[in-house]
């Protein structure tokens, strides 16, 4: 039995994967990938992938191929409801930041723009560019089981193709093998919430609908139908993969029967009813039956061994929640690797991963979740009740057009519901304003701020410490680049004004002492960056004397409001805390 040894070794090439993959390779951190299938993902599963994710790829220069092969915002965000995609539309949603209101929110809080990409076409991506970066990625090999000792973890595995057992040591090991994480199971990981609580099939296909919504682009089409199988309320959806030819059907089924087996007339009749005429050609690619989820990992880690990804939190799609949080689990833990690794943080900086992504696992799962119960009132404004005769439901849903108390109280009912789905597909504070507290950030005594708006449905720029770094344009030799471009590549950053250039000088003297990459940055007239429209002075929230520094991931690790007498002192203390550095720092 051969032994393959490395320093990290990633289980599984799904998003948190094949992120890991691409931020380890970034990093020069000697890792390998394997994962028990022969490629990447085979169908279209994830596709929203938000702001905060593309801002990560753009850090990792791969932001080109996402918005080359993404659906651009403005194809994504007339959502419909309808009786069938040919059939009486019953209201329509702006979202994912399509309002003109809410354009603008969008448009300041981030130099990346979100797009509609899906997982089979973004994985070859990460992979690839993972790579020409150095990545070694091991398909047809399936993870058996791990054992852990004080140096490392020996992970036993098999060889799909040969049946031969493979030995791996790493030093370390990042479970990324989905929602039946084996590695999640063999580690211990203790769960909370709730598992299988709905059953659904995709049903992927191709057939020309421009003609049936060209006219109202969206990602998303709900479509109720009353009478149907499941819970006697049918609700289906049809979700556009490629503008407007490739298409997947999402449909329920009763788990307390076994799932269906479907064959491609089966699938075909399910998409005619969906569509609403059964006369448009339609070629089915593919089929597949999953379950409903409100679950996540109280703790994401067991010794050596870390847990990313649907592995950790497992939920509906609502809310387009899933590989983005994945990808930025991933991007949280890899810099933390590299830097224990190296020799330039202490052991204890990995305790920071738990605390900071296990509290956003959780909120990202009850959100998801919480977005299919608010679906309810849109039934209840209908008239649509289980095991109703589909007659009178159709009948009731049809009274919203009366003129009479009974039509106009379900038009405001409706009206109310529809509105109420911006937590599903506007929860702009949901998507950029996670906060992290533990070890990795030092507090600077403020107290969290009250919020202005919904902090779910709206993100508040802060450079409050533990939060991402507000985005805002500066000027570099007459062009724009945004405060995100001068943070990351594996690196924290000092940002601080003309009056602070101390903390700039101090900034070198303390990453040569700590052995650290710390770029510093002095922003103002006649420096290399200057603030262009005063936007970084309105949004640094210190003084011009003071300073933020940033985490490698972008997340504000400390600040001052205003120079101190030991800036020096000052930075070595607080990088001192985060990074656990000891006189004696070992792996």
């Amino acid at each position: 039995m051969s032994t393959v040894t490395t320093d990290v070794l990633v289980i599984g090439s799904g998003p948190a994967g094949s992120s890991a993959a691409l931020f380890l390779a970034g990093l020069g951190v000697d890792h390998l990938v394997i994962t028990k299938y022969r490629w990447t993902a085979d169908t279209p599963r994830a596709h929203i992938t938000n702001q905060r994710t593309v801002e990560i790829l753009r850090d990792q220069g791969v932001e080109a191929d996402v918005v080359a092969e993404g659906t651009p915002s403005h194809l994504m965000g007339e959502t419909v409801f309808c009786t069938a995609l040919a059939g009486d539309e019953l209201g329509r949603v702006r979202t994912w930041g399509t309002h003109p209101a809410r354009r603008a929110d969008y448009t300041l809080a981030s130099p990346s723009s979100h797009c509609d990409l899906p997982q089979n076409i973004l994985e070859p991506i990460l992979v690839g560019r993972a790579a020409e970066r150095g990545s070694r990625v091991r398909f047809d090999t399936e993870y058996s089981h791990h054992v852990q000792d004080d140096d490392g973890v020996t992970v036993t595995a098999r060889d799909r193709l040969t049946g031969a057992e493979l030995t791996i040591r790493a030093r370390y090991v990042i479970g990324a093998d989905g929602g039946r994480s084996a590695v999640a199971r063999d580690a211990g990981l203790p769960f909370d919430g709730r598992g299988e609580l709905a059953g659904s099939m995709n049903i992927v296909f191709d057939a020309d609908l421009t003609a049936l919504v060209e006219h109202r682009p969206s990602v998303l089409y709900w479509v109720l139908q009353p009478g149907a199988d499941v819970g006697g309320i049918g609700m289906g959806v049809l979700r556009m993969v490629r503008p407007w030819t490739r298409w997947m059907a999402i449909w329920g089924y009763d788990l307390a029967g076994p799932p269906p087996e479907l064959d491609d007339a089966a699938a075909t009749a399910i998409v005619h009813d969906l569509i609403g005429d059964d006369s448009v050609p339609v070629t089915i690619r593919s089929t597949s039956v999953w379950t409903v989820n409100e679950q996540w990992a109280t703790r994401y880690r067991s010794g050596r061994v870390f847990c990313a990804g649907d592995a950790v939190h497992r939920h509906p799609p609502s809310n387009g929640l899933g590989s983005n949080t994945s990808i930025q689990d991933s991007y949280n833990l890899c810099w933390k690797l590299a830097m224990v690794l190296r020799g330039t943080a202490g052991p204890g900086l990995l305790d920071s991963y738990d605390a900071e992504r296990a509290p956003v696992g959780e909120q990202i799962v009850r959100r998801a979740n919480r977005s299919v119960e608010e679906f309810g009132p849109i039934f209840t404004a209908l008239g649509l009740t289980p095991g109703a005769d589909p007659e009178a439901m159709r009948a009731s849903m049809a009274a919203r057009a009366d003129d009479s108390p009974t039509g106009a109280r379900r038009r405001g009912e409706l009206r109310a519901a529809l509105e109420a789905k911006d937590y599903e597909f506007n929860a702009h504070g949901v998507e950029m304003g996670q906060a992290y507290t533990g070890p990795g950030v030092v507090a600077d005594g403020t107290p969290e701020p009250p919020p202005e708006r919904d902090p779910e449905l709206f993100y508040r720029p802060t450079t409050r410490p533990g939060h991402r770094l507000p985005h805002c344009w500066l000027g570099r030799d007459g062009h724009r680049v945004s405060t995100h471009d001068i943070t990351g590549k594996g690196r924290f950053a000092l940002l601080t004004g003309i009056a602070g250039g101390a903390w700039a000088t101090a900034a070198e003297t303390v990453a040569a002492e700590l052995g650290i990459d710390l770029a510093a940055h002095v922003v103002g007239p006649g420096r290399e960056h200057t603030d262009l429209y005063d936007d970084w002075a309105r949004l640094r929230e210190v003084g011009e004397d003071g300073c933020v520094l940033v985490r490698p991931d972008a997340h504000v690790a400390w600040r001052s409001d205003a120079l101190v007498a030991d800036p020096a002192a000052a930075l070595r203390e607080v990088l001192g805390n985060i990074l656990d550095r000891t006189p004696e720092v070992t792996a």
